[in-house]
């Protein structure tokens, strides 16, 4: 009897065993065939999209610019059609855990593309998208390739403007939103004067003669090509423009859930962010009175506008600042810096100085030559007024700055990229990102820093006024939400949202009306604040899940090692329940 049981208990292993091999070759012929079908999809993605190609870091695609024709667009969106049915009919069941994960992402990521396509338009209803055609910062902004080579091409991309632009003549539809032609304008016009005067400082130190005629031609040519488009868009479509901006909520509907995955209603949405803005309103109220209980919220958030560097201390001090944010990571253990990540704090270059005022310069996920990073910062002009120089400076105000640079740096923008560059993320994982996850990542830092202690010295004044520099760039979000679905699934109009900006985010018309015109064209902004609240859920559900196995170091690394996914596949990913998961906020 005790030999039948061992006889039985080896055939049980063994029967195990070759069930185990049948799963796992199953599993193995699935990942292969899915790896085909992926890398297929991203060759044909990347070669469509070069000028996103070189941002990543594949420097084969230099000098080359998208073909928007028709033609072209219907091919790209055939070959879209095509993947997406195939990704439909996969067997899933066949995929380990891994590649289903990629399976997810990259599936997400075609839908989302359609969407654009098909429902967004933005080669037939969005003059923005030729607007910024001709941008070939990155060519001088990072340093992949001898700037002889780089000038190459920039030349080579020129020589193509007014293949972009009879593009757009051709495929822009009749009557467009007058929101989206004004900001096409003003981003033109922004262009022309990046070309002649930013990228001509960039290209100073050039002593290839030859080179630099050939380039001027090729810039000159590329100029006119811009001014006639913005003479096109006043001329001719400004006088037939109308005010259809609104998705409406189908489209909105499948934003959400094609962009993020997201199956909530806008009504459920709007609903949690209202009580949400209504919450954080009272936080501005009540640490407002902390710091002076004598004079009204707002103009006590002014007052921190007032507290901010000299001319000559801006720089110093922001290096200074970031890198007391980075130790107070390393010191409360929140995040993993990995040891190469480092970031030079430096004065924005000439030639980006008329359109940035802190910037984060963050090399692509593929990047293997230039790999530095740098936060940049606008320094005064000396050439400016006195009030032009306070009204600089005042953007700099001591709490503000450092919560722009959690939010770009330390541990927001720049960490996150870092992680995903040094992790062994897929190459779907690094190439598709969710705006919510990306955004709310970053907005939620500014939160957590707070909450952590960052700020609090002992004194409860200043520590309350680095609550309320927090709190105001809450609200701005908040009031994003807000707008958004309003504008897109209820009708709001421009000055309609402009007043909700200002009641509730307490600033002036001008900045106010610059966010709801944004709101106009950018609905996704809703995901600063979405995101934050999804990075929030998912990280109460995994701190119950793992108990007292918790770390805050232990979730950030996490999050942060598995891509920039939709914040719904993450929590598949992160969390063992599925009634939890699917529970999203």
């Amino acid at each position: 009897m005790k030999k039948l049981i061992i006889v039985f208990a080896v055939l049980m292993t063994t029967f195990g065993s070759c069930r185990e091999s049948i799963k796992n070759s199953s599993s193995s012929k699935g990942d292969m065939k899915f790896q085909q079908l992926s890398d297929e999809f991203l060759a044909g993605y990347l070669a469509w999209r070069p000028e996103l190609s070189v941002s990543l870091g594949f420097h084969e695609f230099d000098g080359k610019i998208s073909d928007i024709s028709k033609k072209s667009i219907v091919r790209e969106l055939t070959r879209l059609k095509l993947f997406d049915q195939m990704l439909n009919e996969f067997d899933t069941a066949s995929l380990s855990t891994g590649m289903h994960y990629d399976f997810s992402i990259l599936q997400c990521g075609i839908k989302n593309e359609l969407f654009n396509f098909e429902e967004i338009e933005p080669f037939t209803r969005n003059p923005m998208t030729y607007a910024s055609a001709m941008n070939v910062s990155i060519y001088i902004k990072r340093n992949f390739a001898p700037l002889e080579d780089r000038l190459k091409s920039i030349i080579a991309f020129e020589k193509n403007a007014s293949v972009i632009f009879e593009a757009a003549k051709s495929n822009l539809s009749d009557s467009l939103a007058k929101q989206y032609i004004e900001t096409a304008i003003l981003i033109a016009n922004g262009s022309v004067d990046f070309l002649g005067n930013d990228l001509l400082i960039a290209l100073k130190g050039m002593k290839n003669d030859s080179l630099m005629d050939e380039f001027k031609s090729a810039n000159n040519k590329a100029i006119s090509e811009v001014k006639a488009y913005v003479k096109y868009l006043k001329e001719e479509k400004l006088p037939k423009a109308n005010n259809k901006y609104a998705l409406g909520r189908e489209k909105y509907r499948k934003m959400l859930l094609y962009g993020e995955d997201i199956s909530m209603p806008s009504e459920k949405i709007l609903e949690i962010g209202l009580a949400e803005l209504q919450k954080e309103k009272d936080v501005f109220n009540a640490t407002a009175k902390i710091i002076n209980p004598q004079k009204k919220s707002v103009e006590v958030y002014q007052n921190l506008q007032k507290e901010h560097p000299t001319s000559d201390s801006l720089l110093p001090t922001i290096k200074k600042n970031v890198e007391a944010i980075r130790q107070f990571l390393i010191d409360k253990k929140i995040v993993t810096i990995p040891s190469e990540a480092n970031v030079s704090v430096e004065a924005t270059p000439k030639y980006a100085r008329s359109t940035s005022t802190a910037s984060m310069d963050s090399p692509g996920a593929f990047e293997k030559k230039a790999t530095e990073a740098y936060y940049y910062i606008t320094p005064v002009d000396s050439m400016w007024t006195t009030k032009q120089k306070e009204d600089w400076l005042s953007m700099f105000d001591s709490y503000t700055s450092d919560l722009i640079a959690i939010h770009e740096v330390y541990p927001g923008h720049y960490i996150q990229f870092a992680h995903l560059n040094k992790s062994s993320a897929t190459k779907i994982e690094k190439i598709f990102g969710s705006y919510a996850f990306i955004e709310g990542w970053a907005h939620y830092t500014e939160k957590m820093m707070i909450d952590e202690g960052y700020g609090t010295t002992g004194d409860p004044i200043k520590t309350a006024k680095y609550r309320l520099a927090q709190s105001g760039e809450a609200l701005l979000r908040l009031c994003r939400l807000c707008v958004s679905i309003k504008m897109h699934c209820e009708g709001m109009s421009v000055d309609d949202a402009t007043k909700f900006f200002m009641d509730n985010w307490y600033q002036g018309e001008k900045p106010s009306r610059q966010e709801a015109i944004r709101g106009t064209f950018d609905p996704g902004y809703l995901y600063y604040t979405f995101g934050k609240l999804e990075m929030l859920k998912l990280r109460a559900d995994y701190k119950k899940q793992e108990g007292d196995n918790f770390t805050l170091k232990k979730f950030h690394d996490m999050v942060l090692e598995n891509g920039m996914p939709p914040i719904q596949i993450l929590r598949e990913k992160m969390l063992l329940d599925k009634k939890i998961w699917t529970e999203i906020l």
